[in-house]
């Protein structure tokens, strides 16, 4: 971006996704949404055009973009209207791979990265637990070494893709937490077959999204070959660490996407809509509400877009991607909320779309970290203050 605004090279990336996205009506992502089928045509049409390995190194198949770019493309494949449905589907080709791309050895990144990149292998991501939640030093899956690599056994939880996924990529102790100096150290990162004979997967019903799917994962005696490693043995939580800045990034960009998607039909539908002889969008009880919401997705979008360009230019940008999530996802779920007030009975039908938006927008205020945590982290690491837990 130069300073508030995309270049030209960037508004032609939005444009061509905006344009690709347009094959996909509203229609489509209300049907995926009512019938949970995963938006095969989409992810495809996507993956035709390049971008799928868009954040991935150019030597492996990627297009090497950065991280504004890849938040351009995900902000506007939720704008388009596919909201959180259409971002999901996409989100773990576009920096998932990214510890693998960091970390892994040269043989690594030449056999698994370009079969993500071109969707012949499909990545889930298995880091949550039922007893850990937010606390990932506290995780129980645990992978002990034998002769032939290691032994991995353990549940996660919220394993989004799984009943899709041919590979997954999990964290594991390879040191129980008793017996290391620093509770960070002893966990292990690895890339490995989902053999569906030693992982079982099994849906969560949830309120929204439906169309992409989390999983509760069982993993029984799962034995994988020493290279399903990735770097080195203990680093696992370090090599995490690296990636949650730009997921909270692209997490920002898609919630002020889908507020913005939210906050076009709901303009649309103010002008439109006649009571008492006039339209309520000349209502200030209507438009004031729906000013104040672009006002505040405009607002986290700027911060959204300078965690991405100090991330880009190698700089530490850790308060700002919390920030940048924080604040989108309020102004996302408020600009939803807004539009589906702004519709009255009917922003609770399903044909006007803004009830499947105002359900979505929760993801942004939930995952991948709480907003306490995240106020947790200013308030420690830019005010000083005391920890607090």
């Amino acid at each position: 971006m130069n300073g508030f605004w995309l270049n030209d090279e960037q508004q032609a990336i939005r444009d061509a996704v905006l344009k690709l996205c347009a094959r996909f009506d509203a229609d489509y992502w209300r049907r995926t949404d009512e019938s949970g089928e995963f938006p095969e045509a989409f992810v495809s049409a996507m993956g035709e055009a390049g971008w799928l390995g868009a954040a991935m190194p150019t030597e492996l198949g990627g297009a090497g973009l950065g991280l504004t770019e890849a938040a351009i493309v995900m902000q506007a494949v939720s704008e388009s209207g596919a909201g959180f449905s259409g971002a999901s589907a996409l989100h773990l080709n576009i920096f998932g791979p990214m510890p693998l791309a960091r970390f892994g050895t040269e043989a690594q990144k030449q056999r698994l990265i370009p079969r993500l990149i071109s969707g012949e292998d499909k990545m889930c991501f298995g880091v949550t637990e039922p007893d850990a939640g937010l606390d990932t030093t506290s995780l129980k899956t645990r992978a002990v070494r034998t002769n032939e690599g290691y032994l991995i056994s353990g549940r996660k939880m919220w394993t989004t893709m799984a009943q899709r996924a041919t590979k997954m990529l999990i964290l594991a102790r390879t040191t129980p937490k008793a017996e290391v100096k620093r509770a960070t150290d002893g966990i292990s990162l690895f890339y490995v077959d989902f053999d569906r004979d030693r992982i079982q997967a099994k849906p969560i019903p949830k309120m929204g999204r439906k169309a992409i799917e989390s999983n509760a994962v069982f993993i029984d005696d799962l034995a994988v070959p020493a290279d399903a490693l990735v770097g080195e043995e203990g680093r696992g939580f370090y090599y995490l660490l690296e990636g949650l800045n730009p997921e909270r990034v692209l997490v920002a960009a898609e919630a002020v996407g889908l507020g913005r998607a939210a906050l076009k039909r709901a303009a649309a539908y103010a002008k439109e809509r006649v009571v008492f002889a006039r339209p309520i969008g000349q209502n200030q009880g209507i438009a004031h509400p729906l000013a104040r919401a672009w006002a505040e997705l405009e607002a986290a979008n700027l911060m959204a877009f300078k965690a991405a360009a100090l991330y880009d230019a190698g700089l530490e940008c850790g308060a700002e991607a919390n920030a940048a999530k924080y604040l989108a996802g309020e102004a996302g779920f408020r600009a939803c909320e807004t539009a589906v007030l702004t519709h009255g009975g009917m922003g609770y039908a399903k044909e006007f779309d803004v009830e499947r938006y105002f359900r979505e927008a929760m993801i942004a205020r939930i995952a991948p970290v709480s907003r306490e945590m995240i106020l947790n982290f200013i308030a420690e690491r830019v005010l000083g203050l005391p920890k607090s837990y």
